[in-house]
């Protein structure tokens, strides 16, 4: 299927610092891209793929786990890797869950990690009936575009197939097994008001990862896809400060040292 006019991958060639952006479950690089541009216009080196199954239909999700959109950032946190002397890694929702493994396996690869409102359980009741409803039951009603701002829209699925909201509650207990493994230097952005993941997943996220330098931001007028939201801005510069700070090459001259 052709990818929806929006949801393509996006990348650019910078310099020495990479970033490595995750989007969130049945959402595309759209709700990740002004945010991409961004640190591309200060001279970084980016990557947001668009995970498989994602950005065309459902259906096309349906027959997709958590195995194939890990293996897809892994695949290009290794290529960032090979041309970058610091790679970051950042991601939105359950991008945000992709993130924090990433940094849990591959160590000292990566440089630091950012989150925003990163899911780290399915709630309700009803995830303990999906191993058996996802059977009966093929989709149940979207999560995409909870967005406080008017006129704006995120580009996802209005159906969540139910052998994929399997999937992601099996790897988010996966990840959340690994959350110990995170040293790395943590930004974690989440909206109080989010209709989507509640604050006690950051919460949890903050009480078990290792990591020491930590910092905690509040996206006060913003729901759940902050990216768009009106706190974007926010966690563009709060996201290029953070990396700054730890590769202090970033923002010279508009790019980064070797680039």
């Amino acid at each position: 299927m052709a990818v929806l006019p929006g949801a393509e991958p996006y990348r650019h060639e910078g310099g020495e610092v990479g970033v490595l952006l995750c989007h969130g479950f049945t959402g595309s690089p759209q709700s990740l891209r002004p945010w991409a541009e961004y640190l591309a216009g200060h001279g970084l080196t980016v990557s947001l793929p668009l995970l498989p199954g994602h950005g065309t239909r459902w259906e096309d999700m349906q027959v997709t786990g958590w195995q194939d959109w890990y293996a897809e950032v892994d695949r290009e946190l290794r290529a960032l890797g090979e041309r970058c002397a610091r790679v970051f890694v950042a991601g939105l929702s359950m991008g945000g869950a992709l993130a924090l493994r990433l940094a849990a396996k591959h160590g000292d690869a990566v440089s630091g990690v950012i989150v925003v409102n990163p899911a780290n359980k399915v709630h309700g009741l009803s995830a303990y009936a999906l191993p058996v409803a996802r059977h009966l039951v093929r989709t149940t009603k979207g999560i995409a575009s909870d967005i406080a701002k008017p006129g704006s829209a995120e580009l996802g699925y209005d159906r969540v197939p139910l052998h994929c909201a399997h999937s992601v509650r099996t790897f988010f207990r996966l990840v959340d097994g690994e959350l110990p493994q995170v040293t790395q230097p943590l930004l974690l952005l989440r909206s109080p008001q989010d209709h989507v993941v509640p604050p006690a997943d950051s919460a949890r996220i903050l009480s078990r990862v290792s990591s020491v330098d930590v910092r905690e931001v509040l996206l006060e007028q913003s729901y759940h896809v902050a990216t768009l939201d009106h706190d974007a801005e926010r966690i563009f510069e709060e996201s290029l400060a953070f990396i700054g700070r730890l590769a202090p090459s970033v923002g010279k001259e508009g790019t980064t040292a070797g680039g």
